[in-house]
């Protein structure tokens, strides 16, 4: 398929591509096919970078791109030069990261075992600590950052203990033999009644607030242009979708993009900052300014 930058439209105005960086998962190219085609009227062109969670959290720390899909958990790192737009994000219910392991077990089974993370600055990451504080006597023990397809065959293979799986995982671990030991997300909603706050899309605030403002309009119509027309992006989403089963990439995609994908709303934010005020009290990430998260 031709590169996105070579789709666009006539209408960009004077300003050069902005550089966006998400994931190959489906509900990330469902939500950005149309503005990446340059499909959306009036959005910034897009120049694209495919990448996994644990890269677009580095790039974001590093300050390297314009617009990236981050994981909630990177926040409060990078807040000073990102700014959290209100949509094109990834919460929900019934969607939370997994804890597996080859054999049925319980969660103190855990403790001084070597769990696999997909990354140390992701919400996944958070919530499975927050949930260990709680679950895991004595805590786990060494934690390894694997990208998120390579967990679940190492612990099939034996090579770590347990594995944290995000995305699609969700559907397919079985197929590696494997058990669920517990529920991330299902702890946190037990807990506290919110969603969960997983990938975020930010952009940087030295773009100032107008064009912060069509960012987050142009991702909002994109959301919406895929829900109205969900073939359209059909190539793009399997075109990288890593041989993902359609049935999966559509269960992906109805599970991860919902009505807080279109807009975060009062309930959305608030579980960012009780995810964010949870960790920080644990000592996981640093204090956040309330103001921090607010757009412009």
């Amino acid at each position: 398929m031709s590169d996105p930058r070579d789709l666009q439209g006539s209408d960009e105005g004077s300003h050069a591509p902005l550089s966006i960086a998400y994931s190959p998962c489906p509900n990330d190219t469902f939500v950005f096919h149309a503005w990446a085609h340059g499909h959306v009227p009036g959005a910034p062109a897009l120049d694209v970078t495919f990448a996994d969670v644990d890269i677009t959290n580095g790039l974001a720390e590093r300050g390297e791109l314009d617009v990236l899909k981050v994981s909630y958990g990177t926040l409060p790192w990078i807040l000073d030069t990102y700014a959290l737009l209100p949509c094109g994000g990834a919460l929900g219910r019934g969607c939370g990261p997994l804890v597996l392991t080859r054999e049925p077990g319980a969660p103190a089974d855990l403790a001084g075992r070597t769990v696999a993370v997909p990354s140390e600055r992701s919400t996944a990451y958070l919530l499975f600590r927050l949930w260990a504080t709680e679950q895991v006597p004595g805590g786990v023990g060494e934690v390894v950052v694997l990208p998120f397809h390579e967990i679940m065959p190492a612990v099939r293979d034996g090579k770590v203990d347990a594995g944290l799986v995000i995305h699609e995982a969700r559907f397919t671990y079985q197929n590696y033999g494997l058990h669920r030991l517990a529920d991330m997300g299902e702890h946190w909603e037990a807990t506290t009644g919110l969603p969960i706050p997983l990938g975020a899309i930010v952009a940087r605030r030295d773009l100032g607030a107008e064009r912060l403002r069509e960012l987050a309009a142009a991702a909002r119509d994109s959301v919406r242009m895929a829900w109205a027309d969900p073939e359209a992006s059909r190539d793009y989403v399997m075109e990288h979708a890593q041989e993902m089963d359609p049935d999966v990439a559509d269960q992906h995609i109805g599970l991860y993009v919902n009505e807080f994908t279109a807009g975060l709303g009062d309930e959305g934010y608030a579980a960012v900052r009780a995810l964010l005020t949870r960790a920080a009290v644990e000592g996981l990430v640093p204090p956040l300014d309330r103001e921090a998260l607010d757009f412009v």
